[in-house]
């Protein structure tokens, strides 16, 4: 039997993401609270994925969207999948914490804040999530864009989103992308 190497790059970059996604989910986690979700898109959901992308680097950025949103855009169309990170938005009520930056929980909740520690979560579990990608040699990059994109997508869903790309190529699909934002 033989193997051609895009079939192989496709099995192993869908493993990758799987190894990616479970270490995420055992990352540790502030509190003892599980909050970290998991998500992987190809194909048709991944082209959504950058489609939404581009839909939201006009809004926020205009004429300036390839600068980023659409560098990005691009990234996500030719990585073979795109893993999603998040942490759901949820107050942990560590008591005197004020580590958001208010008082108690009570007042970050009352004035639309979002519990530190859902971020730092979220911290964790991506860089567990790279660091298992670059122990199988896979080419990756966190992108905020790719989380920004997905949380729109998923209709509000309570949930802080990040987005790494994942790529098996002969050459760093994240390298010499000749954009740079101001």
């Amino acid at each position: 039997m033989r193997y051609m190497s895009g079939e192989l790059e496709e099995r192993a970059a869908l493993q990758t993401a799987a190894r990616m996604c479970a270490a995420a989910r055992t990352a540790p986690k502030a509190h003892g609270k599980d909050t970290v979700r998991t998500l992987v898109l190809t194909e048709e959901e991944k082209e959504a994925l950058a489609r939404k992308m581009e839909e939201v680097g006009v809004r926020e950025m205009g004429g300036k969207m390839n600068t980023w949103y659409g560098r990005d855009a691009a990234n996500v169309r030719k990585a073979q999948a795109v893993v999603l990170i998040g942490a759901e938005r949820v107050k942990r009520n560590v008591p005197h914490c004020g580590f958001c930056g208010f008082r108690n929980c009570g007042d970050c909740g009352a004035s639309g804040g979002n519990c530190a520690f859902s971020y730092v979560d979220l911290g964790i579990a991506v860089s567990s999530a790279v660091s298992a990608a670059a122990a199988d040699r896979v080419d990756n990059r966190i992108m905020y864009s790719v989380g920004k994109a997905a949380a729109e997508m998923d209709g509000g869903e309570n949930v802080l989103w990040l987005g790494v790309p994942i790529s098996i190529s002969g050459k760093s699909i994240f390298f010499d992308r000749g954009i740079f934002h101001d």
